[in-house]
């Protein structure tokens, strides 16, 4: 398995995750750079005012602010996450993200090959 589906401009890069994606009004913008069998790492830009309805996930998945703010309600519960900070969020439970202003995140998903019950 490896690395075989690692962004192949990133490989033996020092980056920062918040240059990979450019904020853009009205946009919600995505950079995937790892799309394996072991999971995803996403980063993510929100304009201001840009929003995710509510969804589930079959993994468990890991947001990590790197710019701004956003409020992440999880199962009606609702988390302010702010540069820095990182969130944990279960698989199967509905979840949806505000941006009130900028922001970017990077999302991490941890797919698993043990059944979940």
């Amino acid at each position: 398995m490896g690395n075989r589906n690692l962004s192949p401009d990133m490989r033996n890069k020092v980056f920062k995750f918040e240059d990979l994606v450019e904020t853009k009004p009205d946009s919600i913008v995505s950079r995937t750079l790892v799309d394996d069998d072991s999971g995803t790492v996403t980063v993510f830009a929100f304009g201001a005012g840009q929003s995710l309805s509510e969804h589930t996930a079959p993994y468990d998945a890991m947001v990590t602010a790197l710019e701004g703010e956003a409020e992440i309600t999880i199962s009606g519960e609702k988390h302010r996450v702010r540069k820095g900070e990182t969130l944990m969020m279960p698989a199967r439970e509905p979840h949806a993200l505000s941006a009130p202003e900028d922001f970017k995140m990077v999302l991490v998903m941890i797919r698993t090959s043990k059944t979940q019950d």
